[in-house]
């Protein structure tokens, strides 16, 4: 669950559930990395009645479990849940799983991910995930935030794209960041954007290191600010005390150092500035989630990101393949741009910065109006560029292959060798020496044997050679052709021809009988109707109306991989009813899967044909009919918006004839002996001597001209002179 969602009393809740249900005899451990989480989880624990160290719940540390396990020994804990269960992978966690097997193990983490890719199904078995942050946000459990950067051309990304060095977790090397960024200038840099975005407000600062942290915090105080330093060497009862300080508002910023990453609760937290560099989305997403939470008073919250980490991880609100990290298959590490001037970052999000903010050093990257907008109505949030393309790639260690979109790994690396990649497949030599194809998870999709070598042919053929010969296969279909087929395409539907012959792409293929041609193949949109004459299945049923001429009719759905139909008939709609070879009957329409509606021998009313056709013909026409009424509206509308923009037209002449013409341009020709100023959408119009009538601006008759006289009222209303005495006055209507 995200940083804020309440991961700890979801904790509480299952240690209860636990505890009334299982013998008295049993207990629960709840194991924390931290001392300060421990206090904290003990906290959360006794509000739900159940009292910490009471022998049934035992909230303890990590540190402090390893030293003291054979004091515990007499102890069964039934369950035992790791809190931040991202750091579950280190030496000290291993000894639970071995010295208490039988307990269930829950591990309890904002983010399941790890720099070095090492995954966590050794340990836990199941990966269950909440909703991500943007879908707290848009329910309003989290805060929306405004996110500014620096600017991808600036002082400060440059001095971050020229790190180089990585320390023993794969993260920058803490030094080389410290040497370079914990200078004067830099940090004159870091007030200056508090100051602009963040004036007066409460914040959290995470810094490189202690140095630079002290640093931070005493050019802060020099400015006004309010500023301390926690660290790993404050003593606990000091940093116990700064934090409740900054509770009650008597510090304004916390600069600190790995401290309050995890754990830390203080939802009135109105900015966030990351001033530290890091190739870590778990410590990234840790970090800006102390920001995210609700309190009262509190609209958003402002996060200044002085080292440009959206770059690496896009915004906090950017979804993420939590399955592959918990499973290995990716990292959770950033990539930074392989070109030290920053040209290569992402372009696209680049057009999302909603303002200049007058050409300063950040730019703003989302205001939380728009980012609510984007969650809202399904807008896209800026992001990493990202390459899900198939590919190869070589494990150094076995020397062995695999395949990967982008950085997430789809297959492990176990083929001999990667021949080829296109589109969905891989032409691959396994481990026993046989050549095939696979899909993008590993998937065999055909296997040739020991042919030496197999290659992809463009839209999923493969070709392979056995005795100097070359055959084909259709990976659609898994069919296999002695001679190269071509893909011909009806609309949607893709055949194979192959020599004089056509083939089906489908898993049961259909082949078209000689004397068939391509005249004889319509395209519908959603489906392929082929004309095969005398190929029909006996005893199928039609639906009422369907032209003679279609029942001998083969029907291929664009969404069906696997069957193809013969075709019963055309509702009003445009859907169609098909039927398979065991006498199963399909509604089809486009855009959504085909629904079994009756067979040959139904076992309830429901499945007769007879009545699930009436049934359908009904909803068909009444979907029909909302489709005329929608479109009738829809024409109006826009011929509403052309009268509309026609307002201004003017009378013009033409010889001895009058039109209207607007900015130049013509839109009723002259065909009138006269032509009145235009009255809102209409015009009076004399086609004959002292014949007057009326028409709108595009030229369409709404009163025949047969009146002597027409006076047009800006209520929509016209007076009508039938001849002098006698008037009548009519509502026009367009």
């Amino acid at each position: 669950m995200p940083t804020g969602t309440g991961k700890t009393h979801l904790l509480a809740s299952l240690v209860n559930e636990e505890l009334r249900t299982k013998n008295e005899e049993l207990c629960v451990w709840i194991v924390a990395h931290r001392r300060e989480l421990v206090e904290q989880i003990e906290e959360t624990v006794a509000r739900y009645g159940m009292k910490p160290n009471d022998g049934r719940v035992k909230v303890l540390s990590i540190q402090w479990l390893s030293r003291h396990l054979d004091d515990l020994k007499d102890e069964r804990p039934s369950l035992i849940v790791i809190d931040e269960a991202h750091h579950a992978l280190a030496e000290t966690y291993k000894a639970l799983w071995l010295r208490y097997p039988d307990a269930r193990k829950l591990g309890m983490t904002a983010t399941p991910c790890r720099l070095d890719r090492k995954g966590f199904t050794d340990l836990f078995e199941v990966l269950v995930a909440s909703d991500g942050i943007a879908e707290f946000i848009r329910q309003g459990w989290l805060s929306p935030f405004d996110y500014v950067s620096i600017r991808p051309d600036s002082e400060d990304q440059r001095l971050i794209d020229g790190l180089g060095k990585r320390g023993a977790d794969g993260d920058f090397q803490v030094k080389e960041m410290d040497s370079v960024l914990n200078r004067r200038p830099t940090i004159e840099r870091l007030y200056e954007s508090v100051r602009q975005y963040a004036g007066g407000k409460k914040g959290i600062v995470y810094a490189i290191s202690i140095s630079h942290a002290r640093n931070i915090a005493a050019y802060y105080n020099d400015k006004g600010v309010n500023a301390v330093a926690i660290d790993s060497k404050t003593p606990a009862r000091l940093r116990k005390q700064m934090v409740e300080d900054f509770r009650q508002g008597k510090i304004q910023v916390l600069v600190n150092v790995d401290v309050f990453s995890e754990g830390f609760d203080c939802p009135d937290v109105e900015f966030v500035q990351l001033a530290r560099p890091t190739l870590s989305l778990s410590k990234y997403l840790q970090q800006v989630g102390r920001g995210l939470r609700r309190t009262s008073g509190k609209e958003t919250c402002m996060l200044i990101d002085n080292v440009g980490l959206y770059r690496l991880f896009g915004l906090p609100a950017s979804r993420h393949d939590w399955q592959a990290m918990f499973e290995g298959r990716l990292a959770g590490k950033g990539c930074p741009a392989p070109d030290a001037g920053g040209a290569a970052y992402m372009a696209a999000s680049q057009a999302w910065n909603e303002s200049a903010d007058g050409g300063g050093m950040l730019e703003t990257v989302m205001s939380h109006g728009r980012l609510m907008d984007c969650l809202q109505n399904g807008g896209h949030l800026p992001g990493i560029c990202r390459d899900d393309a198939l590919k190869a790639f070589k494990d150094r260690g076995s020397g062995r292959w695999g395949l990967r979109r982008g950085r997430v790994i789809t297959v492990p690396a176990q083929y001999q060798a990667v021949f080829d990649v296109k589109g969905d497949w891989a032409a691959v030599k396994f481990g026993d020496g046989g050549v095939g194809v696979v899909d993008g998870e590993g998937r065999v999709q055909m296997k040739a044997g020991r042919c030496g070598k197999v290659g992809l042919l463009p839209d999923g053929i493969a070709v392979a050679a056995i005795n100097r010969r070359d055959f084909y296969v259709d990976l659609l279909s898994a069919k296999q052709y002695g001679e190269k087929p071509v893909v011909k395409r009806f609309g949607a539907i893709g055949m194979l021809k192959v020599g004089k012959g056509y083939y089906s792409r489908t898993r049961r293929v259909y082949e078209v009988r000689p004397g068939v041609g391509e005249y004889d193949f319509v395209s519908r949109g959603f489906y392929l109707r082929i004309r095969d004459y005398g190929f029909r299945l006996p005893g199928l049923r039609y639906v009422g109306g369907t032209d003679a001429f279609l029942r001998d009719c083969v029907c291929i759905l664009e969404n069906d991989p696997n069957e193809y139909y013969w075709f019963c008939g055309e509702l009003d709609d445009g859907s169609i009813v098909v039927a398979d070879e065991k006498g199963n009957y399909y509604h089809a329409s486009e855009g959504a899967e085909k629904r079994y509606v009756a067979c040959v021998h139904p076992a309830s009313e429901e499945e007769d044909f007879d009545v699930a056709v009436s049934r359908l013909k009904a909803e068909a026409a009444m979907r029909a009919a909302e489709t005329r009424e929608a479109f009738r509206r829809e024409e109006e509308r826009q011929r509403r918006e052309r009268l509309s923009d026609m307002r201004s037209a003017v009378p013009f002449q033409s010889g001895r004839r009058w039109g209207l013409a607007l900015g130049g341009r013509v839109i009723v020709p002259p065909v009138y002996l006269s032509i009145r100023p235009p009255v809102g959408y209409y015009c009076a119009v004399e086609a004959n001597p002292r014949q007057w009538g009326i028409i709108m601006l595009d030229g369409k008759l709404v009163v025949e001209a047969r009146y002597m006289k027409v006076e047009i009222k800006a209520d929509g209303t016209a007076r009508l002179t039938v001849y002098p005495g006698k008037t009548k006055v009519v509502k026009l209507k367009a």
